[in-house]
C-alpha cells in the first residue's frame, strides 16, 4: 500500500471500498486519534476521489509531523456539484500557505481540477483546512 502511495496509485482500499474504508485506513495510521465521518450517497468520479484521498492523507501527515495535536477528524460530503472535505486538528495552529509551505502545492493541486482549499489556522489553534472538488460523475 504504502508503494502504490508513493507512486500516487489509487489503493485497492480506494479502489474496492470507496472513500469511507479508505481514510479510515489512512485515519488508522496517523499519530494522534482521528475520527472519520463520511456522508455520501454515492461515489464521485474516480480521478476526484482519488485526489480526496491523496489530499486527506496529505492534511494527516501535516498533523502527524506539525500540529502537535491531541486529536483530529475528517468529514466528507456533497454540496451539490461539490465533494468537500474537512480536516481539523486541535494542535498548535499557524499553519500558512502562502508561505510556501507543502499547503501551496496542495492548493496548487487543487486548484488544477478547479478545486479550492482553504486554510483557518489562528496561532495556537485549532486548525481546519476546508477542501472543495467538483464532483463529476
Amino acid at each position: 500500500e504504502l508503494r502504490d502511495l508513493a507512486r500516487g496509485i489509487h489503493p485497492a482500499v480506494l479502489t474496492d471500498r470507496g472513500l469511507d474504508a479508505a481514510l479510515s485506513s489512512i485515519a488508522s495510521r496517523c499519530t494522534v486519534p482521528v475520527s472519520v465521518e463520511v456522508d455520501l450517497d454515492e461515489r464521485p468520479a474516480q480521478a476526484i476521489e482519488g485526489i480526496a484521498y491523496f489530499t486527506v492523507s496529505e492534511l494527516l501527515q501535516n498533523i502527524s509531523k506539525h500540529a502537535q495535536a491531541r486529536n483530529a477528524s475528517v468529514d466528507v460530503w456533497r454540496s451539490g456539484s461539490r465533494l468537500m472535505l474537512q480536516v481539523t486538528d486541535d494542535g498548535r495552529g499557524g499553519a500558512n500557505p502562502a508561505e510556501g509551505s507543502g499547503l501551496a502545492g496542495l492548493a496548487e493541486r487543487l486548484d488544477a481540477v478547479d478545486g479550492i482549499l482553504a486554510v483557518d489556522s489562528p496561532p495556537g489553534g485549532p486548525t481546519t483546512v476546508t477542501a472543495e472538488l467538483p464532483w463529476r460523475r
